[in-house]
């Protein structure tokens, strides 16, 4: 282990402790925020560094396909939230008896309460009908988008700002208040301010509604379903499952990148 961390140390390449123990507390402490919001304005300086972040993203055959509509009117969040109410009792509705007052009670968006909202886009045809990496997987051009939501959400943790990803909407409706193109489709809306403060977990997981998988439930080692590693794989996973455990137990706690096991 410790021939281990001499290398990291010698590694031009490599980030320093602090610079990696820094990005994992972004990872470990991101939170999906619905209901802290503070009604504080975003400065500019702190949101285009979130928005070129995000703008930074990979994206196959380099198609850049994202755009970001920045929300700030009240009349035009009345009418998302409107889209979102509607959405909301219809997928009511698809749920057991049992679950429906649950989910009734989560709050699940905060359109209204938060400064920006900022719905990103996907153009599928920015780069022309023939893109290096799209040509087998269309659909790649929508996972690169969603690439640009995750570095603004990350971006988003490290400045303080939290983010709540809206996705209980009519994506058709929402096109047709925001004046999308017919090739252009929404990838997300997303709720964007500074909050009260981040829960230590995720709340579908507090409320029960699920629990976090265990690490070996979805590693898998040559094919689908192969949980048998050999002696390299079953190292690897107590490594991850003691990690887990601790993240589980006690939260993030300041030490993930340099926790060491026996």
């Amino acid at each position: 282990m410790m021939e281990h961390t001499r290398n990291l140390s010698a590694d031009p390449h490599c980030f320093g402790d602090a610079e990696r123990e820094a990005f994992y507390k972004t990872v470990f402490t991101r939170r999906d925020v619905r209901g802290q919001f503070l009604p504080d304005e975003i400065p500019a300086d702190v949101l285009s560094r979130v928005l070129l972040a995000s703008h930074y993203a990979p994206s196959v055959g380099f198609m850049q396909p994202w755009n970001f509509i920045v929300i700030r009117k009240p009349e035009t969040k009345q009418k998302i939230h409107g889209l979102f109410r509607t959405a909301h009792e219809e997928a009511a509705e698809m749920f057991d008896a049992a679950r429906r007052d649950t989910y009734r009670s989560l709050k699940l968006e905060g359109i209204l309460e938060s400064p920006v909202n900022i719905c990103v886009t996907c153009d599928k045809d920015r780069a022309g009908p023939v893109v290096i990496g799209r040509t087998h997987a269309p659909e790649m051009d929508l996972y690169s988008s969603v690439c640009a939501v995750q570095n603004l959400w990350l971006a988003a943790r490290s400045e303080g700002l939290g983010f709540g990803w809206v996705s209980i909407l009519d994506h058709q409706r929402l096109k047709d208040v925001l004046g999308m193109p017919e090739n252009v489709v929404p990838v997300a809306y997303i709720c964007l301010g500074y909050v009260t403060g981040f829960k230590d977990r995720p709340e579908l997981q507090s409320a029960g509604w699920r629990p976090r998988l265990p690490a070996g439930e979805v590693l898998n080692f040559e094919s689908y379903g192969q949980q048998d590693g050999g002696s390299a794989g079953a190292e690897l996973l107590r490594q991850m499952d003691r990690r887990q455990q601790g993240l589980e137990a006690g939260g993030y706690t300041g030490d993930f990148a340099s926790l060491e096991f026996d």
